[in-house]
């Protein structure tokens, strides 16, 4: 096994682990989709499930290790946090 096959399979999870992560970003999406969606209809408390599911996109996103997705997420969840904070 060379070290490039070794470095393919520690990036790309399998079985169990993959469908797991798959099923956990899916749920954050749609909690995602729902707390703006409440939010663009004036309903405050949807920023909740915001902020839950920008914390389960950032936690997928270091399991995946993918750089450009924690920035993202942990940076809208940092700003909405803040800002529900400040207002």
């Amino acid at each position: 096994m060379t070290l490039l096959t070794i470095a393919h399979h520690v990036q790309k999870p399998t079985g169990v682990v993959n469908l797991n992560l798959e099923l956990i970003k899916w749920i954050a999406t749609v909690i995602l989709i729902v707390g703006f969606g409440l939010m663009s209809a004036g309903i405050t408390e949807g920023w909740y499930l915001q902020i839950g599911g920008g914390i389960i996109w950032l936690t997928a996103s270091i399991i995946m290790k993918d750089k450009a997705l924690i920035v993202t997420n942990g940076a809208m969840t940092t700003v909405g946090i803040i800002g529900k904070l400040l207002a």
